[in-house]
């Protein structure tokens, strides 16, 4: 699989000391990150919000980039056309994918209020974007005479609520699309709080033949539905009924689950197997599955001890891992250069993490799996054993049977608390062998062809 990580996090302009130059800051970091095994950037909204101090999640002007005077100036927070468009190139010529967050649910700033004639209520619904494009008046939003309630989704923080049915708002949101894919030359969208509309707009916005550089294009997709696991799956059904370019969704219930296993005392590893009504969507679901651990909206539920748990977790199993700026550079879990960050789980996830995933041993403090591996003709990952250990005093492991007869295996990405090195391990001759990992930590083990 890959590696994406989300370039932001909230406010990031302005901690970072970065306002209105986010792009510029970001492109700073490309050949570092795609050095370190990244495949692609998750960007903020990249359109004129509600304010130009705004994170971009109440889009005013789809099509102002950060080139037209209004809502309290030039540039969005992240800069202007020009530098995202410098930053794509970068991008790409380090051979970075770049995913665009798309926030077609609500609008905000509107520039007049106005009475909505069907139900009486006056609301802010009246937008004269300066770009001149798209410009709104009550019947783009819910209620309008193009669907009077809405079938699918819901509001969001009270919000003008875009009405998708209006056949003007449905252009503009494939004009918008086109924009980022053919203009720009995003490779992907994330489409932000799915779970607010209809998942047919995403189907049909992904199953458009796009032509970029002069060939057809299928843009990835990802959606934000924040929600159980039971009810992920019912919408990856229905939106991948509509299209063959087969989207994936943010596995928050295994987010929960590895917060868990950092902050909770004692949590039952077992936890992680569940198949109940909650189960993690990697575990059942897991082409579908993008896994991350914190994000931009966790604020106060974020993560707070033992992070490298859950990374250890996502960057072993299948699923498509998204890092977190935030985690990789300000609480400076890269590592680079030793075993014991993200980079070197990477190296594991890119070099050996093929195949299934299959649970060996799994207890309230002891679990692991191994990854069988996957051979083609462009592709060797010969697998890995992943050691988790809930213990918070002492090394844990136990005898597993595994694939491998007569193999050795060496460690290759470790940490916990305890900073001694797990030793090499071999197999007898019906694949068993002891896997420990440091007390409050994680081992990956992995085959060595001599």
């Amino acid at each position: 699989m890959a590696v994406m990580m989300q370039a932001f996090y909230w406010d990031a302009p302005q901690k970072e000391k970065q306002e209105h130059t986010w792009w510029n800051f970001v492109a700073e970091h490309v050949e570092a990150l795609s050095k370190s095994g990244f495949n692609a950037l998750w960007l903020p909204p990249v359109s004129k919000a509600s304010s130009d101090q705004s994170m971009g999640y109440d889009p005013y002007d789809y099509f102002d980039l950060g080139d037209y005077d209004q809502r309290g100036g030039k540039k969005t927070l992240f800069g202007n056309r020009a530098e995202l468009e410098a930053l794509i190139a970068k991008a790409h010529k380090h051979s970075l994918g770049l995913y665009a967050d798309m926030v077609i649910n609500h609008n905000s700033g509107a520039d007049e209020e106005e009475v909505n004639p069907l139900d009486g209520e006056k609301r802010w619904t009246k937008f004269r974007p300066k770009s001149g494009k798209f410009p709104r008046d009550w019947n783009s939003f819910h209620p309008s005479r193009f669907e009077q309630v809405m079938i699918e989704g819901e509001n969001y923080a009270g919000y003008p609520h875009l009405c998708h049915r209006n056949p003007d708002v449905y252009k503009a949101m494939f004009d918008y699309a086109r924009l980022l894919i053919e203009e720009l030359g995003f490779d992907g969208f994330r489409f932000d709080f799915a779970k607010g509309f209809g998942a047919w707009i995403i189907g049909v916005l992904s199953k458009y033949r796009y032509v970029k550089n002069g060939e057809e294009f299928t843009p990835f997709v990802v959606a934000e539905l924040w929600s159980g696991g039971e009810d992920i799956e019912k919408w990856i059904d229905r939106v991948n009924a509509m299209t063959d370019n087969q989207i994936m969704a943010f596995d928050f219930p295994l987010r929960y689950k590895l917060k868990d296993v950092c902050d909770t005392l004692n949590y039952d590893l077992r936890g992680l197997t569940d198949e109940g009504s909650n189960s993690s969507v990697v575990m059942k679901r897991p082409l579908h599955a993008a896994t991350f651990v914190d994000n931009h909206d966790m604020g106060d539920n974020a993560i707070v001890n033992d992070k490298m748990l859950a990374y250890s977790f996502i960057l072993v199993h299948e699923g498509y891992p998204c890092i977190f700026w935030y985690d990789y550079y300000n609480n400076q879990l890269g590592r680079g250069g030793t075993p014991n960050g993200i980079d070197a789980l990477i190296e594991v996830h890119h070099k050996n993490a093929g195949g299934d995933s299959q649970i060996l041993h799994a207890d309230p403090d002891l679990y692991i799996m191994q990854r069988v591996g996957f051979k083609s003709d462009s592709v060797d990952q010969p697998g890995l054993i992943y050691v988790l250990n809930n213990l918070g005093d002492k090394w844990s492991g136990t005898s597993v049977t595994t694939q491998w007869k007569n193999q050795k295996f060496r460690p290759v990405a470790w940490d916990g608390h305890d900073t001694a090195h797990p030793d090499e391990r071999t197999t007898d001759g019906d694949g068993n062998a002891e896997f420990p990992a440091p007390p409050r930590g994680f081992a990956v083990y992995v085959p060595v062809f001599e």
